[in-house]
């Protein structure tokens, strides 16, 4: 039975269609990407399935008792709160459960008769409500989603109110994935995670959630590993495709050649009909003429097949830069750090040596904090190291892409923007208006969207311009600090195909990002910062690095268990040793103890006899006429007090028969 159905969905803004006729159902255990241009609706829809916005049309029907979790990109969290208490307010089910469990002990402690039944049988279904909603390890839950998404014992203390907008963004995160619900509804949830949060998101989704995902999300690699079915929103409508993403590049070109060639036939024939109606609409032949111009107009108005959006594939080059020394960069001895607010030092690198050859391509990942812009900006001279020397080869001339975008004539319209960069950073490239549009339409502005001014573009549209203009403005070494943060997929796409051979790119690149994709189809060269003030350099792709770290770890884990398991091993043998020497060195117990009269068969059936009756005595105390009757309940508390001493001798003299034989 669906969890949640999603039927003839209609929503506008304005008078703009931004979802029409739209249907989608979600089974248990689905996993589903959903994928789509900036603006398409993604967000919108996953609220109207979230019932957090109403339709404009259709109907949302979500099956009784089901939990549907949303992520907002605005969580809303009490300021006052610490961390890992707004953490664990995912857990209020459960406290109430544990409240209303405490008053059936107490009720039970003088009901008799039907109600103890009936008390019983609530307590029960309590129990199951309590395992289902996490039982009572909660805190170990907290902390592992708590460390997985990035955080550390020092931040759960730290009141929300302290929190950066990242930080809140990965608390309300982990606060949905703590609730658990039957259905999961995530709006871009790696916006705020490094590669190792992302990868921890993965097995989270893969291996301890069991419910429904939906996810919008531009992390390619997220959704390859993650998600068994893409659906596409595109012109207000949405597809199918089944599989993950890389099947679903492959099942759209396939659809959209199909679509194109039907197109083309359709236009084709189109051509001919119009040909002939005016080749003889004032002839002989006019009344057939006319007839087929009728029947033209019917088919357009009812049939009419709309061209596929373009496909994507990168149609310009960029203007090649001038060649720059063959060193672009050196750092040696390069150490940063800085003071923390609890009075510590944080070391983001030391005695850092790094060599970047012309024309290499090289990724700079870490956690969040590692201090990977930081080290960007010593190298480029814009902040200083604290020891070490900075080397700019010759020649060298620097394009930087910024997280943010000051400084920037938001009242030019795209294309005149990217005329301006270019005739400013290379003027002996300058672009005609055509040209102009040529570069912008590469980077998938189209039509009215070239003529629209930056100040009414979206973050990511913005993002996009700043990308083209830096691009193509024939600069030999380019650094790209986080690029895709504001980018849908095909923009990320179109970026790759820029950089790429495709493009014509032959600079020098240092490019800063946690999209695994990027880096991997983008980069030839990995500085690895460990957060710790450790880096790593490797000579070669993230798919690459990432095999020989997960090969590095498993070897370190392999390790540890050996070294663990040998210290098990020789605390065993020390223990053993010690109580043979003491065995060896208590004196013999004294011939007057009427134990050693009796053989070892007999003291083995006594042990035996007193045993079971332990073993009845617990029996008879589970029972609830026994609990309720407190003389028979001390009686046999303290029948079984009395056996048990007898017990311990016993099983003392046979131990010690047992150790000399």
């Amino acid at each position: 039975m669906p969890l949640v159905t999603a039927t003839n969905i209609v929503h506008r803004y304005g008078t703009d269609i931004i979802l029409e006729g739209v249907s989608i159902t979600i089974e248990p255990g689905d996993r589903v990407g959903m994928v789509g241009r900036n603006g398409c609706g993604k967000s919108t829809l996953l609220k109207i399935m979230s019932e957090i916005i109403k339709p404009d049309g259709g109907t949302i029907t979500i099956q009784r008792g089901s939990r549907v979790g949303y992520l907002k990109q605005d969580p809303d969290l009490d300021p006052t709160e610490t961390l890992k208490d707004a953490a664990e307010g995912a857990f209020d089910t459960l406290h109430a459960l544990h409240r209303e469990m405490h008053d059936v002990y107490d009720a039970m402690a003088t009901a008799k008769g039907d109600d103890l039944a009936r008390l019983m049988k609530k307590q029960a279904t309590l129990e199951a409500q309590i395992e289902a909603a996490g039982g009572y390890a909660i805190d170990h839950k907290i902390e592992e989603v708590l460390h997985g998404l990035g955080f550390t014992d020092a931040q759960f203390s730290l009141p929300v109110a302290k929190l950066s907008g990242g930080q809140k963004g990965r608390l309300a995160l982990a606060r949905l994935l703590l609730e658990n619900p039957d259905v999961l509804l995530l709006d871009e949830p790696t916006n705020h995670l490094d590669i190792e949060g992302r990868i921890w998101l993965e097995e989270f989704l893969n291996h301890e959630y069991r419910g429904a995902v939906v996810m919008v999300s531009h992390d390619r690699y997220l959704l390859d590993n993650v998600v068994n079915k893409i659906v596409e929103i595109e012109q207000g409508r949405l597809i199918d495709y089944p599989g993950n993403y890389a099947k679903f590049r492959e099942l759209r070109v396939e659809r959209r050649t199909v679509m194109l060639r039907a197109y083309e036939s359709q236009q084709d024939k189109i051509r001919q009909e119009e040909a002939y109606i005016r080749r003889y609409k004032a002839g002989q032949r006019a009344r057939q003429a006319k007839g087929r111009e009728t029947r033209l107009e019917r088919e357009k108005a009812e049939g009419l097949l709309e061209k596929p959006m373009e496909m994507a594939v990168f149609t310009i080059r960029l203007p090649a830069a001038e060649r720059s020394g063959d060193i672009t960069a050196s750092a040696r001895g390069l150490s940063k750090s800085y003071e923390a607010e609890d009075g510590t030092t944080k070391v983001l690198f030391h005695d850092l040596d790094l060599v970047v050859e012309r024309g290499e391509r090289w990724g700079i990942i870490g956690p969040n904090g590692a201090g990977k812009t930081t080290l960007v900006r010593c190298l480029l001279g814009e902040i200083p190291a604290d020891a070490g020397v900075v080397r700019i080869g010759a020649n060298v001339k620097v394009g930087y892409y910024r997280q943010t975008h000051d400084g920037l004539d938001v009242n030019q319209s795209v294309y005149r923007y990217l005329q301006g960069v270019i005739l400013k950073e290379a003027p002996t490239q300058a672009m005609s208006e055509q040209q102009a549009r040529d570069l912008a339409g590469a980077f998938l502005f189209t039509g009215d969207e070239q003529e629209k001014q930056l100040w009414q573009l979206s973050g990511g549209e913005r993002s996009r311009a700043v990308l083209a203009g830096l691009l193509a403005s024939a600069k030999n070494l380019i650094v790209l600090d986080e690029p895709t943060n504001h980018l849908d997929i095909p923009s990320a796409e179109r970026l790759e195909d820029a950089l790429g051979s495709e493009g014509g790119y032959e600079g020098t690149m240092l490019l800063i990002s946690h999209d695994r994709a990027l880096i991997d189809h983008t980069c030839d060269h990995l500085l690895i910062l460990d957060g710790h003030g450790n880096a790593e350099i490797f000579a070669g792709s993230y798919t690459e690095w990432k095999r020989k770290d997960e090969s590095r770890k498993r070897e370190a884990a392999r390790a540890a268990e050996a070294e663990k398991a040998k210290k098990e091993t020789a605390e065993r043998q020390r223990r053993e040793a010690e109580e043979r020497k003491k065995a060896a060195a208590k004196p013999k117990a004294p011939t007057t103890n009427k134990l050693a009269r009796l053989t070892t068969e007999q003291i083995e059936a006594q042990i035996e006899k007193i045993q079971n009756r332990i073993k009845q005595i617990d029996q008879d105390m589970m029972s609830g006429d026994t609990w309720r009757d407190a003389r028979k309940s001390n009686q046999l508390s303290a029948e079984r007090a009395k056996l048990m001493s007898e017990l311990e001798p016993l099983e003392f003299e046979w131990a010690s028969r047992a150790e000399n034989t």
